[in-house]
């Protein structure tokens, strides 16, 4: 039996750029997620053409093409499930009870990656504009079986130059 090894590009926070180094950033991935605060359809047409996503609506994303975007998804990639929301603090279920081996939002901006009770709490930053001082940053998951791993990865974005 051959065990597939799947990579998950997770991104959140985009309020309408995708930038070209966060295409980059997800290359070669078999799976995209979006954990809210996308800001535009052209961002999910434009992560569509790397690999096929799962997002979730964030509390920026009211207008009309948003309506049909869950608010909180389940991914099942290889043998765990993922628990997809905006706002960690919306959270309303106990993942470790439920089963899910990571729970990934967005919405700090900031990029963190625990461990709690066994379950893996991913935030991979905004890869949209910059916001204060925090870092423009996404993150990848790699799926082996039961296994799972992730590492946050900071895009190098060139600073706007004022006048």
């Amino acid at each position: 039996m051959t065990r597939r090894t799947w990579h998950v590009g997770v991104i959140s926070d985009t309020h309408g750029l995708l930038r070209p180094e966060a295409v980059a950033g997800l290359q070669d991935v078999d799976r995209i997620v979006h954990a809210g605060d996308i800001g535009s359809p052209e961002v999910l047409r434009g992560l569509e053409a790397i690999a096929p996503v799962t997002a979730v609506r964030g509390n920026n994303d009211r207008e009309r093409w948003a309506a049909d975007i869950p608010e909180t998804d389940i991914l099942e990639i290889g043998d765990v499930s993922l628990y997809v929301l905006h706002d960690l603090h919306e959270l309303d279920l106990d993942p470790r009870a439920a089963g899910f081996a990571a729970v990934i939002a967005g919405h700090s901006h900031q990029p963190r990656m625990e461990e709690r009770d066994g379950v893996l709490y991913l935030n991979p930053g905004s890869a949209g504009p910059r916001r204060f001082k925090l870092p423009i940053s996404l993150a990848r998951l790699t799926v082996a079986g039961s296994r799972l791993r992730a590492e946050l990865v900071t895009l190098d974005v060139p600073a706007v130059k004022k006048p």
